[in-house]
């Protein structure tokens, strides 16, 4: 049975199972369990709630401030992304952060060439690679190897980069397929897409939400529920459908880039080479383990997107901001108060925001 959370059938499909969890409310518990390796991430999951009023209209703040560059860069990567693969196109997106984006890349797709592609949203999990019993579904309806495109909505520090090239080639070696592992995204911090709009810390309004801009999905799960050949699994939220998002942010997108068609195409944003957003995506995270003696890259999140992942379902140290009157970092200092985490400023950070997971050690 196919299921499309609450996005309409034919922008998405989830190639994930459904399941029920036991959530772990006790975020100090879990990130200790994380950092002990006693449990992978992927086997369990915080309980999700919905956003306060006062968060929802930052929200919507944010998502109006950032609408025109959103949409465009939109627009931007789904013409990239048509001048590669011309009409032999297969969308895969990775669940959740890559949802949404997919979504609003499969209209705009068909706009620009005329022919829908497919959009199929699939798990990759750090550490524990891409979901093959998908991947095999997806060849097995008839799309071939090289249409495939993986979505993102951005990259951080390019760890879910380096597993899906990883991930891609053990798979291509043991099915003898020749699927292309570039990640492509909205914006690329730290140099490791294969295709990106934009270079530049900006806040894509889908980040700072969670299952209600993305289907009502949970992240991807993967413990004991999921037995071998399964899809990796996730909990969809019904109860939250009258909070839900999801499908309003991609008509809106959709319609905002629509715009910039209609007016003579998007305008370019900020991008530097790859190679120079990787340096300074490494010479900060060299920065910040000494200077906040960390030994395990993980705990630090760089990036508008991933610092508010961090206050929304981890146990933070600090936020770090490279100026708090930024209306871009609004939401994460409402967060941060919320949830009494301390906020520095940093002029010098290469990003707009950096969070920092607290240490298990420290606890």
């Amino acid at each position: 049975m196919m299921f499309c959370g609450s996005y309409r059938p034919s922008d998405v499909e989830f190639l994930l199972k459904p399941i029920t969890i036991d959530f772990i409310a006790d975020l100090e518990f879990k990130e200790s369990l994380i950092q002990s390796g006693t449990r992978h991430y992927s086997e369990m999951l915080s309980p999700e709630k919905v956003p306060s009023e006062r968060y929802l209209g930052l929200f919507h703040d944010a998502h109006q401030r950032n609408r025109a560059q959103l949409s465009g860069d939109c627009l931007r990567l789904a013409q990239l992304l048509n001048e590669k693969h011309g009409s032999e196109l297969t969308l895969v997106s990775l669940a959740r952060a890559g949802t949404p984006i997919g979504a609003v890349l499969r209209h705009l797709v068909a706009r620009i060439s005329g022919t829908p592609p497919a959009h199929y949203s699939i798990s990759i999990i750090r550490d524990r690679g891409i979901d093959t019993a998908a991947l095999s579904e997806i060849l097995a309806r008839g799309h071939r190897p090289q249409s495939i495109a993986f979505i993102d909505g951005w990259t951080g520090k390019g760890v879910i980069s380096r597993e899906l090239t990883k991930a891609i080639a053990q798979y291509n070696r043991s099915h003898g397929t020749a699927i292309d592992p570039g990640l492509n995204v909205l914006t690329d911090l730290a140099g490791s897409a294969a295709l990106a709009a934009s270079s530049e810390d900006y806040l894509i309004s889908s980040s700072i939400l969670n299952s209600t801009i993305s289907g009502l999905v949970s992240r991807s799960i993967l413990n004991e529920a999921i037995l071998p050949g399964e899809y990796h699994g996730c909990v969809f939220f019904g109860d939250f459908a009258q909070y839900d998002l999801s499908q309003w942010f991609v008509d809106d997108v959709v319609a905002g880039a629509i715009e910039h068609l209609e007016n003579g195409g998007a305008p370019k944003s900020p991008q530097l080479s790859r190679p120079a957003q990787t340096a300074i995506s490494c010479s900060y995270m060299k920065k910040a383990m000494s200077l906040y003696g960390i030994t395990d890259e993980n705990l630090i999140k760089p990036g508008i997107g991933e610092a508010t992942r961090v206050l929304l379902r981890r146990f933070p140290q600090r936020v770090i901001v490279r100026d708090c009157h930024d209306l871009k970092v609004a939401h994460l200092l409402a967060l941060a108060e919320e949830k009494a985490v301390p906020v520095e400023t940093d002029a010098t950070l290469p990003h707009s925001a950096v969070s920092i997971i607290r240490s298990a050690r420290d606890a």
